[in-house]
């Protein structure tokens, strides 16, 4: 192999590494952004941790710009009542 195709190889992995860990950066920024907006404690990952309804148990999830859980299901009465607790401030958290 040459050496321009091994440098040309080299950048690639270097620069897909790097537009990963910005991806995951970018992220945990808008994670904790949003999780600070609900006031609600977050993991190092800048996920809210909160104690799921549905399934009684603790969980760190993203939330989306309307406060919604990433696990969110609009057909399920528990995460409905998960976001509506959420927009009250009264959701449980660890």
């Amino acid at each position: 192999m040459s050496n321009r195709r091994r440098l040309e190889r080299l950048l690639r992995t270097k620069l897909r590494s790097a537009g990963q860990q910005y991806a995951e950066a970018r992220k945990a920024y808008s994670d904790a952004k949003t999780s600070t907006l609900a006031d609600l404690p977050t993991d190092e990952e800048g996920r809210a941790k909160i104690v799921c309804r549905r399934h009684a148990e603790k969980r760190a999830v993203s939330l989306d710009s309307e406060a919604r859980p990433a696990c969110f299901d609009p057909e399920h009465q528990d995460c409905r009542g998960c976001v509506e607790d959420i927009r009250e401030g009264r959701i449980e958290t660890w």
